[in-house]
């Protein structure tokens, strides 16, 4: 079982989304970078992913939730009203992919960057490294566990 981190703005899907539904699957869409787009679609079901909540008053991570479907063409990709809609992705040969996801647990607090950047084992994950701005990403094994440990 894979381990993986995706970013979101809480304002737009947090991790309350998924605790204030927990048997209500969310679909994670609008990812619109090739390199994540790639990883959602690694994703298999039952992996475990940290929400990591960005732009917001409480950088940071927030929580645990799971793959429960795995990636299927982004509906948003072709829904002219969403700000995801691309004009040039084609139904045939879809540009994008989404996976919906379950919710596992919220922390009692975040866990913040600054934290995560304090830590050694975490030197290769990619949100810690400068100029990363990859909004989901692959966590080995230990690195979970040395976040985990912070809970």
């Amino acid at each position: 079982m894979a381990k993986w981190l995706t970013k979101t703005e809480p304002s737009e899907c947090g991790i309350d989304d998924f605790a204030d539904n927990p048997d209500k699957p969310i679909v994670w869409e609008g990812v619109r970078n090739y390199q994540a787009r790639n990883f959602l679609r690694n994703m298999k079901i039952a992996d475990e992913i940290f929400i990591y909540h960005s732009s917001c008053k409480h950088i940071g991570i927030a929580g645990i939730v799971k793959v429960v479907r795995e990636a299927y063409p982004d509906p948003a990709q072709f829904d002219e009203s969403s700000v995801y809609f691309d004009a040039k992705s084609a139904k045939d040969n879809p540009r994008w992919s989404a996976v919906d996801m379950g919710f596992v647990c919220k922390f009692p607090q975040i866990i913040s960057l600054d934290q995560l950047k304090l830590m050694p084992e975490l030197e290769y994950l990619s949100l810690v490294q400068k100029g990363s701005r990859l909004s989901v990403m692959p966590v080995s094994d230990a690195e979970w566990k040395a976040i985990k440990s912070l809970v």
